[in-house]
């Protein structure tokens, strides 16, 4: 670019994003003097998922804004809670993000997951046909426009990323009604209807049972049963809405 300078500064959360020189107070970026802020934002490496509010010269702009030489841009993080238009609040996860993926399930959020690597233009569609918010840690995938929302996931750690999601889209929680393998809703089942599918140490050992309506996986209080209920119970201490 080879235009009007302008002086942004990043919210700190942001600095992730951003070149180590414009992580601290105001620098300046030169502009094409076309180009809306909301790509020139984009061009320093921000997502424009994880902006929120745009301010330059101490008043809000849309990010159609056309920055002028000499603007002085505030760029805030998303408030949290974030607040997802449209539709009912569901998620798609990429191939990195298995585990966080069954952990939201496990706490009854609707979350579609690709096990193998579809493609970033396949996702991008996937999120917006089924009006998804999509959930990665390639920043890359999150700068295309087909999108329909995104978020960054920050942590590499699966109980952080949880925590993450869980505290900046508030889903509601409701635990153990949705299978964590293909996310199909799960209804009660009696032993005899799940009985092709155990072993016989199961069969024996325990009566409550549910099945997923769309891939007839059943489940039971296993021997993970506790670490699972831990995960629950955190979740619906710190998050739960009732």
């Amino acid at each position: 670019m080879n235009g009007p300078e302008i002086h942004v500064e990043f919210a700190p959360g942001l600095a992730v994003f951003v070149a180590s020189g414009r992580r601290r107070g105001p620098t300046a970026v030169t502009t094409d003097g076309v180009a809306s802020l909301g790509h020139v934002v984009e061009s320093t490496g921000v997502p424009l998922t994880e902006v929120g509010a745009l301010v330059v010269n101490g008043h809000e702009v849309p990010v159609s804004y056309v920055p002028a030489a000499g603007d002085r841009v505030a760029v805030r993080e998303v408030e949290r809670p974030q607040q997802v238009p449209g539709a009912p609040l569901r998620f798609l996860l990429d191939v990195h993000l298995g585990t966080l993926a069954r952990r939201l399930r496990l706490l009854g959020v609707d979350t579609a997951y690709e096990s193998t690597d579809i493609g970033d233009p396949a996702l991008a569609t996937r999120s917006a046909g089924e009006r998804r918010v999509l959930l990665s840690r390639d920043r890359g995938l999150l700068h295309r426009r087909e999108l329909w929302a995104g978020a960054f996931v920050y942590s590499t750690r699966p109980q952080d990323q949880l925590r993450d999601v869980l505290d900046r889209f508030r889903p509601e929680l409701r635990p153990w009604t949705r299978c964590t393998a293909c996310n199909g809703p799960l209804r009660e089942a009696t032993k005899e209807q799940v009985a092709d599918r155990l072993e016989g140490g199961t069969e024996r050992s325990y009566d409550v049972f549910a099945q997923c309506e769309e891939c007839g996986r059943a489940y039971w209080k296993g021997a993970h049963h506790q670490q699972l209920e831990a995960i629950v119970e955190r979740a619906l201490a710190e998050f739960s809405s009732t």
